[in-house]
């Protein structure tokens, strides 16, 4: 039987059916054209121009956008014109962790007796997983101290003293207290937030008395900070990057610009002993006097940008001896900038030239600091040598104040510093381990507006130790 022939012959009926395939042709040219807005606006955060661009974090929320709006266009097909064939079982995406706990539901059939008057028995299953959230449950924990005296006596009496808490007399317990700093900076959850999560639940707790936790906390962790800190600075590697952290300025009611810097260490590309980790500073200013600071008891290798407040650790003054090795990755980007809009063959060709490193790069991470030494000297020291000459020729060919030269001046004023990796195996051809320690803290920067009132010093030192690699 065709389709033409499951048609019914009354008019009224045909009717019916030409109405309906209309509707659901017009719902769907609306979807197609919410899904094409979705995507315009995509490309034009991605690609557009520098003025129309959203932040590199949006472009999820665009993506969720469109992925949401595909799957309501898929769930509402299948509602109209449900599948004639049984779907397909899916592939696992993916076990579930095992550590994870199992709640079996057995689903038996209404009777297990045959029609011949047995007993079925079991002969297989079918075992399915999914996941399931419990919401986040409140409770009280009610502490009893009973006391004990004597009948006879009667002239004492004993009780268990209280254990000690971190907010003497307040409500919350440590689980709560570092739920509050979790939600906050690994999640990125403002505190006004919490408080009205916290308040559909019926436990009304305000915002600045989860600040005042806070607080509390940090004045408690700023011992681990400073011992995070000093192990960091026993490492011979370790690199350094500041962030701007935007701050009232109470006496003026001004917003003044202050700065987090973080040093990291990440030693794991090159198989080190020691575990990654990053402590951060805040700073008022971004002088270099405030890195050279930080790092009081460092020596050795330390990887940064191009920023030239770096210099002042070079002082041996101030600090031991420490040598500055620099960031491919920011090189590559003065190029790259040059040709993201524009036609710029000189840049096309530094970028091709970098892009070979990298590769070399990718093909050594993870082995020891000596077998990548000696790969770098067989492979990427030519083309570093052969990327000088062509440095060199390329600054003669265009004038040094146009965009073309000034990407190629950066280059070669820190010439000294980028080819540093390839006198030791440690060092990476780029700062990009603590630039990731960085996003974060931008994040958070931008869920709060980027305004911060009135950090403590403490309070500062906690927002540092909230981040680890």
């Amino acid at each position: 039987m065709t389709a033409l022939d499951q048609l019914p012959n009354n008019i009224d009926a045909l009717k019916a059916i030409i109405i309906a395939s209309e509707e659901r042709n017009a719902r769907k040219d609306v979807r197609i054209e919410r899904l094409e807005k979705l995507l315009a606006d995509f490309k034009r955060a991605l690609y557009g121009a520098k003025s129309e661009k959203g932040h590199p974090d949006q472009y999820h929320l665009a993506l969720e956008d469109i992925e949401t709006a595909m799957a309501v266009v898929h769930a509402e097909d299948e509602a109209i014109d449900p599948p004639k064939t049984k779907p397909a079982k899916r592939k696992p995406r993916g076990l579930l962790p095992k550590h994870l706990p199992r709640v079996e539901e057995i689903i038996e059939p209404d009777s297990t007796t045959c029609s011949c008057g047995h007993e079925r028995h079991v002969i297989s299953e079918d075992v399915s997983e999914r996941l399931d959230i419990v919401p986040a449950q409140f409770r009280v924990i009610v502490t009893r101290r009973p006391r004990y005296a004597c009948r006879k006596c009667e002239g004492s009496f004993v009780q268990t003293p209280a254990k000690p808490h971190l907010i003497e007399g307040g409500m919350p317990t440590e689980a709560t207290v570092a739920t509050v700093l979790v939600s906050k900076f690994a999640d990125h959850l403002p505190l006004f937030r919490q408080s009205q999560i916290y308040a559909r639940q019926g436990v009304n707790i305000e915002r600045s008395t989860l600040a005042s936790w806070v607080g509390k906390a940090a004045h408690e962790l700023k011992p681990i900070h400073d011992v995070m800190l000093a192990h960091l600075k026993t490492s011979s590697k370790l690199f350094m990057d500041e962030t701007p952290a935007p701050v009232l300025d109470p006496g003026r009611g001004k917003v003044k610009k202050g700065y987090f810097w973080a040093l990291a260490r990440d030693d794991r590309a090159w198989n080190g002993l020691e575990p990654p980790g990053v402590a951060f500073t805040y700073t008022p200013g971004r002088s270099g006097k405030y890195a050279s600071q930080i790092l009081q008891g460092f020596s050795g290798i330390l990887q940064v940008d191009g920023y030239a407040g770096y210099n002042r650790v070079l002082d041996l003054r101030d600090n031991a001896p420490i040598e500055l090795a620099y960031c491919w990755a920011h090189a590559r980007r003065k190029l790259y900038d040059l040709t993201h809009n524009n036609v710029a063959p000189i840049a096309e060709d530094g970028l091709k030239q970098i892009a070979a490193l990298y590769r070399i790069e990718k093909q050594i991470r993870g082995q020891s600091a000596e077998e990548r030494l000696v790969v770098r000297n067989q492979k990427s020291a030519p083309k570093v040598a052969a990327f000088k000459t062509w440095l060199d020729h390329a600054r003669t060919q265009v004038s040094a104040k146009s965009p073309t030269g000034e990407a190629l001046k950066y280059i070669a004023k820190y010439w000294d510093g980028l080819i540093l990796f390839l006198t030791d195996g440690r060092i990476e051809m780029d700062s990009n381990a603590v630039e990731r320690t960085i996003r974060p803290i931008a994040l958070q920067r931008k869920n709060v507006s980027g305004v911060l009132t009135r950090p403590s010093q403490s309070f500062r030192d906690l927002r540092f130790l909230a981040s680890l690699i």
